[in-house]
């Protein structure tokens, strides 16, 4: 945890440029290299692919792994993990997007669309993909001791320690390697959501380099405790803070809606007028 505060820290310190810089680089590399794993044990299991799409539809209808009841336990999980993949709906996003100097906001707000495709349609399918290529092999099973732990040859996995699990099965020493992606994932989430709080901070207690400097030594001080603290309670608690966002989020984006019609609106007629 404090290893991981200092890396945060020295690039957080250099303010949104080097927030920038870093995710540009990181984010992008992480992407094709998880992707790039997952395909492979995908491609390379073909035969099994159109078993785990069956499995995933079977088992949202009959949710014998979630034990919450009926297709709306299912959603509930799904919705809570998609927003905490991809933030969509919580309005952070929005904060980073701001920063763009654009003429025409819809197009930046196309963009931003990609985002939640990629993280969450693409990368999550796959990575469950694996996982569920994996446990054909009868490994653990589904629903694993109620908490999101399963238990494989007399050990606890949980979160990416499953992932990790699957992958060591189709490729050696991958627990390196995904151990490289977790981290990148892990460090390219934080520095941009300190720059998110950065941002709420700002506007909260004014600007200033001083009160910069608080928030992020606190932000800091919250990496290492997170480190160390329990991997249900961090899933609890960010479940509980990504809803206190949504909510308020949601209902302002009602209100904005004209605006952005009107916004798309130029956006896709300026489109027009440069044809």
């Amino acid at each position: 945890g404090i290893i991981l505060a200092i890396l945060v820290g020295i690039i957080i310190i250099g303010g949104i440029k080097r927030i920038a810089s870093v995710t540009e680089k990181i984010v992008p590399f992480m992407a094709i290299l998880y992707i790039g794993a997952c395909s492979y044990i995908i491609l390379d299991n073909f035969s099994l692919i159109d078993d785990a799409i069956a499995l995933i539809i079977r088992e949202a209808f009959n949710p014998t792994a979630i034990g919450v009841g009926s297709v709306i336990g299912v959603l509930l999980v799904g919705f809570k993990r998609a927003a905490f993949s991809n933030e969509a709906g919580a309005g952070s996003a929005a904060i980073a997007h701001s920063a763009v100097k654009t003429r025409y906001s819809a197009s930046e707000g196309l963009v931003s669309l990609l985002e939640p495709f990629i993280d969450t349609i693409v990368i999550c399918t796959m990575t469950a993909l694996v996982i569920i290529i994996f446990n054909f092999g009868g490994y653990f099973d589904y629903g694993g001791d109620g908490t999101g732990a399963v238990i494989i040859d007399g050990l606890s996995y949980e979160g990416a320690g499953i992932t990790s699990k699957a992958f060591a099965e189709f490729i050696p020493y991958s627990n390196i390697f995904l151990t490289v992606a977790v981290v990148l994932f892990a460090v390219s989430t934080m520095i941009s959501w300190s720059y998110y709080g950065l941002q709420s901070w700002k506007y909260l207690f004014g600007r200033g380099k001083t009160m910069d400097l608080v928030y992020k030594l606190l932000f800091l001080i919250f990496v290492i405790i997170g480190a160390a603290a329990n991997m249900q309670s961090i899933w609890d608690f960010s479940d509980a803070m990504i809803f206190a966002m949504i909510f308020p989020n949601m209902v302002g984006l009602f209100f904005l809606f004209p605006v952005v019609k009107k916004q798309l609106r130029r956006y896709l007629d300026a489109i027009k007028v440069a044809r």
